[in-house]
């Protein structure tokens, strides 16, 4: 017996694990030239001759995204052959990818519509990077859990996530859209985009931290929503009505913790107005973890 079996690794599993490993590879490597492509940039010359931190954010953030999608994809029992095993991976690997795509240009085109985001970036705009890096991994931490929610490889199974990927998608812009109101409210009449446009890092990471723990709470109402292959308006009603009511917990108890845990701070005078990035990272670091904790209790 060979030291790998002793760990119950025979030598198809490991074959596996190799297939596994190197779609994923190359799938993550697609992804890191993908917004140079669509840039129409070299992704090279921008992270190591002019040294874009902002491009790099972004580009960090999809291949992320990437390997989160991909978690999804590969957590469960293996193909019952290498060749199903290897195009289960690819067709959802490759579906990931393009929701992931999707979903930036919904959030670019609708939730900030008033930017020019891949312009700005390439311009070395670092809050809009945090903030784009923060939508495609909340999108990805979706499309991961609606993977784990549906069953099998089937049409159906493909319409399930895409219908959960337009409601994910509706609800950051409601989210983005309610962010923007209670900004403007405390500044007078200054817009969300505007800080963002002009660099404000504080807010771009409060911001992302909304974003990725409302992707988190869409995990959370994934352990409420049985899987109905036929059942398309059901399922995206569900996926709508659990949505809505897991992000209005969420906030709530954001609302609370923060409270709490940042007593005698002024948040918004220090991370809208004073660009405080130490206060906007605990803002940020206290809505995620509310949402893991939900996220934990929920399953």
């Amino acid at each position: 017996m060979s030291i790998f079996e002793e760990f119950g690794l025979t030598s198809e599993l490991l074959i596996i694990l190799l297939i596994d490993l190197g779609i994923a590879t190359v799938l993550l490597t697609l992804m890191r030239y993908l917004f140079g492509w669509s840039a129409n940039v070299n992704s090279a010359h921008e992270l190591a001759e002019k040294d874009n931190f902002a491009f790099g954010i972004s580009t960090a953030g999809a291949v992320a995204a990437m390997g989160i999608v991909l978690t999804g994809a590969i957590t469960g029992e293996a193909g019952s052959s290498y060749a199903i095993e290897a195009i289960g991976l690819t067709a959802y690997g490759i579906c990931g990818l393009i929701l992931i795509k999707l979903g930036r240009l919904l959030h670019d085109k609708i939730a900030l519509n008033k930017i020019n985001k891949t312009q700005s970036i390439l311009a070395g705009n670092k809050a809009i990077s945090i903030v784009d890096a923060g939508a495609v991994i909340a999108t990805a931490i979706i499309i991961r859990a609606t993977l784990l929610w549906a069953e099998g490889m089937t049409i159906n199974t493909f319409i399930a996530i895409i219908s959960s990927f337009v409601v994910s998608q509706l609800m950051m812009v409601l989210l983005t859209r309610w962010r923007e109101y209670s900004y403007t409210k405390r500044n007078q009449g200054e817009t969300f985009q505007q800080g963002l446009q002009n660099g404000n890092t504080a807010l771009a990471l409060r911001h992302s931290g909304y974003l990725i723990a409302m992707g988190l709470s869409f995990n959370a109402a994934s352990h409420f929503i049985v899987f109905s292959p036929t059942e398309y308006v059901t399922n995206i009603v569900s996926w709508l009505v659990f949505s809505i009511i897991m992000l209005l917990v969420l906030s709530v108890i954001q609302a609370i913790v923060k409270t709490v845990v940042l007593n005698k701070i002024n948040r918004s005078l220090e991370v809208e107005k004073q660009q405080n990035i130490g206060v906007a990272a605990i803002e940020m670091a206290i809505s995620i973890s509310v949402a893991m904790i939900l996220t934990a209790l929920m399953a």
